[in-house]
C-alpha cells in the first residue's frame, strides 16, 4: 500500500471516528454519503458478505404471506414501537421511521442493503443479538411470531413505508 493511500485511510478513519462522536455513526446521511463519495460502502453494497445463519436458523422463514399481511405488519408496529412491551422498543435505537437515531443501528430504509439480508439471517439478528454492537438478543422477550411481525413492519421502511414482498437473489437460490 503506498503512503498516500494510509494517509487517506487514516483520514478517513479519524473522520468517521469523529462523526460518530458527534452522534452521526456510521449510519448517518453524512458519514454514509462521504463513505459511499470513496467507494467504501453506502447502500448500493448489493453484494454484502454476511456470517453464515447457523443450522438452527438456517429453515426459518418468513410465514408465507407475511412480508404484506396488514394484520402482521401491525402487529409488528406494535411491537417495534413499544406498545406491546416497553422494555422491547426498537425505534428506540433504529427511529420510529426507520432511521437510525443511535450510532451503529442498521438504517431500515437501505432498500438495496436490506435486500442483501435473507429473511433466515435477518430472524437470527433479531433472536440472538449482533456481537459487539448493542443489538440485544431478543428471543427470551419475544415469541417466534412476533420477531417474524416485527421483520415484516421492519422491512415496509425500505419500500417507503409500504408492504412489498422481500425478494433478492440470495432467496432465489433456495
Amino acid at each position: 500500500m503506498t503512503q498516500n493511500r494510509l494517509v487517506w485511510l487514516s483520514a478517513i478513519g479519524a473522520t468517521v471516528l469523529l462523526l460518530s462522536i458527534l452522534g452521526l455513526g456510521t449510519e448517518s446521511s453524512v458519514t454514509a454519503g462521504l463513505l459511499d463519495s470513496l467507494g467504501l460502502g453506502g447502500d448500493d453494497e448489493a453484494a454484502v458478505e454476511h456470517p453464515p445463519v447457523p443450522a438452527e436458523y438456517k429453515d426459518k422463514h418468513m410465514p408465507t404471506g407475511w412480508w404484506t399481511d396488514p394484520k402482521a405488519i401491525e402487529e409488528g408496529r406494535k411491537i417495534y414501537m413499544g406498545l406491546v412491551d416497553p422494555e422491547v422498543k426498537c425505534a428506540k435505537c433504529h427511529g420510529e421511521d426507520g432511521k437510525p437515531v443511535k450510532a451503529g443501528a442498521r438504517d431500515f430504509r437501505q432498500g438495496k442493503r436490506m435486500d442483501t439480508y435473507e429473511d433466515s439471517f435477518w430472524f437470527w439478528r433479531i433472536s440472538e443479538g449482533v456481537p459487539k454492537t448493542k443489538m440485544k438478543a431478543w428471543k427470551d422477550k419475544l415469541t417466534e411470531e412476533q420477531r417474524w411481525q416485527v421483520m415484516a413492519f421492519e422491512h415496509t421502511f425500505s419500500h417507503g413505508g409500504k408492504p412489498e414482498p422481500h425478494t433478492h437473489a440470495q432467496q432465489a437460490k433456495r
